[in-house]
């Protein structure tokens, strides 16, 4: 049901990202965007430095530290808006001093396939974790992307991965699990995902979705990114109802209100 979704806002502090790259490279720019998402009913501010786009560049962990750690520093101190903060990274460097800063999730779209001490590092912290499945890179996953069965083979990957996350000491009622919309997928494939997602519930493992502004959107609706917020609405209140206990979003309040319509429509009165 969607009254159960949290809403998990995006800070891209990058100059690529697809949908809002540059935007809020600037630190302050940054800090300010993600105070006005706490404002608009984010339950959790997702901070990331490096654009995870298809056939997005690699960024250092020297460059992709000096542009998040300012903006956890503020939102997660006290001066902040008072939500949890998420690091959007795979690197253990980058997520130790967010961790440091206050930032209370790592959400790893490698699922700690991309730095062999962030398993280890976030059970240290006793965080959170989201594991999200992507096939290959940012750089090659939407080369000729091909699965048994989608849904069949993100659900294996996710139950491997948490196997090595409880191994490496992370409390297992910290893990999130994400199918990776858009990483490594066709249309064809996020569609299967999204409609048979409940199926991702037997994981017993709360499930993130990200499907804002997304490709397939586009690709479906003929809209560019500045375009898909209806299609954003609908896949993500479709998730919801199918279980998704965290949606990540760009457009906070606009889907605060769909969930809230949606909850009061399907809820007896």
């Amino acid at each position: 049901m969607a009254s159960t979704a949290r809403i998990m806002g995006v800070v891209n502090v990058t100059p690529d990202s697809f949908s809002d790259g540059g935007l809020f490279l600037d630190a302050e720019a940054a800090i300010a965007h993600g105070r006005e998402l706490a404002a608009e009913g984010a339950d959790i501010l997702d901070v990331g430095g490096e654009s995870t786009r298809p056939g997005a560049d690699a960024v250092g962990a020297e460059e992709e530290l000096a542009r998040t750690l300012p903006v956890v520093e503020a939102l997660a101190g006290e001066a902040g808006p008072g939500v949890p903060v998420s690091i959007d990274t795979s690197n253990a460097p980058v997520a130790a001093a967010a961790l440091d800063a206050g930032a209370a999730i790592v959400n790893d779209v490698t699922a700690l396939r991309g730095d062999p001490d962030l398993a280890g590092l976030c059970a240290e912290h006793g965080c959170d974790v989201v594991l999200m499945h992507m096939l290959g890179t940012p750089r090659t996953m939407q080369e000729d992307p091909r699965y048994d069965d989608v849904v069949d083979d993100v659900k294996a990957f996710l139950v491997e991965r948490i196997s090595v996350a409880i191994d490496a000491g992370i409390d297992e009622r910290r893990i999130w699990v994400d199918p990776g919309i858009g990483f490594g997928k066709t249309v064809a494939h996020n569609l299967e995902l999204l409609r048979r997602l409940g199926e991702l519930r037997d994981l017993g493992r709360p499930i993130v979705v990200g499907t804002s502004r997304k490709t397939f959107i586009g690709r479906l609706t003929g809209r560019e990114v500045d375009g898909r917020l209806g299609g954003s609405i609908a896949s993500n209140v479709l998730a919801a109802r199918s279980g998704a206990q965290m949606l990540r979003v760009h457009d906070v309040r606009e889907m605060r209100d769909a969930l809230k319509v949606t909850e009061a429509v399907l809820s007896p009165s």
